[in-house]
């Protein structure tokens, strides 16, 4: 077979590749021209997803639906003062009384009046129970209170979640942009390596070391970008916001966010303000209130009472009568338990000693509360304190790398000596952005520990 002269070669490798240019080009508008589901676009400021973990968290309703439930309660507490009413309705056939006089053989067989029925209704009211239905809604209602303070503490510890959340997203997207910068410089050192190789300035090593820096920065990038949509969807979880919505994050108020401290006392008095100090002293209350219904079982009850009904035959009268009668009855009925002179002292002791329990409680807490206030509120100082000791580092460390990369490109430093004056550049530039959102973090954590968040 004989070959086809170059021209002819050429002209039919020109038409294949003509011919793969147009197929390319339909494969492409066939693809783009498929329906692709629109995601939506979400975007979120640290105030607005605050607001959102609020209205939407499940946690949150949860804890919302358990206040409602102890307002059920408390309702259903306040029923007890209600008068209980009862209908009562009976009908029977009555057989014949017989009568054994000397044994089952001798028997008197006795005619009856062979129906029987009666229609009742019945009211019973409480008056006093030695203070045990006020007591028992006072106890409902301290716990509603309780449930009520509950809903606000689970609202500020999910929006502290919230804020570690953004903030540590925000931390590695500012991290992806140094990561990008550095490895734009990668490439071009790259570049400039390999110039100097072929010039035969540096030796093949270099280039090398060159080219695994910059693989070390694709991996760091790559990496960065998986825990930023896992750090994206774990904000998405906490919002309860749909899985198509695709979130993009407003930081531009938390850059220019001028960051204020008030003085310690401040602090420290609103941290005694705060909901575990509320429930804490609602515990204490509904202990003195388990104190005294247990002090109320030592009293009498008092309650009215009345009745009235239909009734068939008359058995009010001897021999009975073949008539109906009705009947009505209305008094005053007391109760007292003697045994609970001495059945409710160990109950008296528990109740004493279970409200001393409570007091030791609160002033634990107190103690905590006190602790953690002056733990964040001189972390918060020493991050204050840091932010321009990381600038002057900065500072430090792009003069230290311009100095590095001139004599490098003078051929008086190696390129061990400009990669690691680059890793210093790269670390001080992070650590000025990671110090400073580290501030606002710790800004968030006084205000949480303080109450006021």
């Amino acid at each position: 077979m004989k070959k086809l002269p170059l021209i002819a070669r050429e002209s039919l490798s020109a038409l294949r590749n003509q011919q793969r240019s147009i197929l390319g080009t339909l494969l492409l508008t066939g693809t783009m021209m498929i329906p692709v589901k629109a995601q939506q676009q979400q975007v979120l400021t640290l105030p607005l997803a605050l607001q959102l973990a609020a209205e939407h968290n499940k946690t949150v309703y949860k804890s919302r639906l358990q206040h409602k439930i102890a307002e059920v309660e408390t309702r259903e507490k306040e029923e007890m003062r209600l008068p209980d009413v009862d209908f009562h309705a009976a009908y029977a056939r009555i057989t014949d009384l017989t009568e054994y006089k000397h044994g089952l053989s001798d028997k008197m067989v006795t005619a009856t009046i062979p129906e029987q029925a009666d229609l009742t209704s019945s009211v019973s009211l409480p008056i006093y129970k030695g203070g045990q239905i006020k007591y028992s809604i006072r106890k409902a209602r301290q716990e509603q209170e309780i449930s009520a303070l509950r809903v606000q503490k689970t609202v500020k510890d999910i929006q502290i979640e919230v804020v570690a959340n953004f903030l540590g997203v925000f931390k590695l997207m500012e991290f992806q942009k140094l990561i990008l910068e550095n490895i734009k410089e990668e490439e071009d050192r790259l570049k400039e390596v390999r110039a100097f190789k072929a010039n035969g300035t540096v030796t093949g090593n270099e280039v090398l070391r060159a080219e695994l820096q910059l693989s070390d920065m694709q991996l760091r990038l790559l990496s960065n970008k998986r825990n930023i949509a896992i750090g994206l969807h774990d904000l998405q979880t906490l919002l309860e916001l749909p899985e198509e919505k695709v979130l993009t994050l407003d930081t531009n108020l938390l850059i220019n966010n001028t960051l204020k401290l008030l003085p310690y006392p401040e602090y420290l008095q609103s941290g005694f303000q705060k909901e575990e100090m509320g429930i804490a002293k609602q515990q204490e209350a509904i202990r003195l209130t388990a104190h005294r219904l247990a002090k109320s079982n030592y009293s009498p009850t008092l309650s009215l009472f009345g009745a009235y009904g239909y009734n068939y035959p008359n058995y009010m009268f001897f021999p009975p009568r073949n008539n109906g009668y009705t009947l009505g009855k209305i008094g005053i009925e007391a109760n007292f338990s003697l045994s609970n002179l001495y059945k409710n002292r160990s109950k008296m002791k528990l109740a004493d000693q279970r409200i001393e329990e409570e007091k030791t409680n609160t002033e634990i807490l107190k103690n905590e509360i006190s602790d953690e206030v002056f733990k964040q509120y001189t972390r918060y100082q020493e991050i204050m304190d840091q932010l321009p000791v990381t600038e002057k580092a900065k500072r430090q460390a792009t003069e230290n790398y311009r100095i590095i990369k001139l004599k490098y490109l003078n051929q008086l430093a190696l390129v061990t000596d400009m990669l690691d004056a680059d890793n210093a550049l790269l670390q001080a530039k992070y650590n000025v952005v990671s110090t400073r959102i580290d501030a606002l973090m710790k800004h968030y954590e006084l205000r949480y520990a303080a109450g006021q968040l």
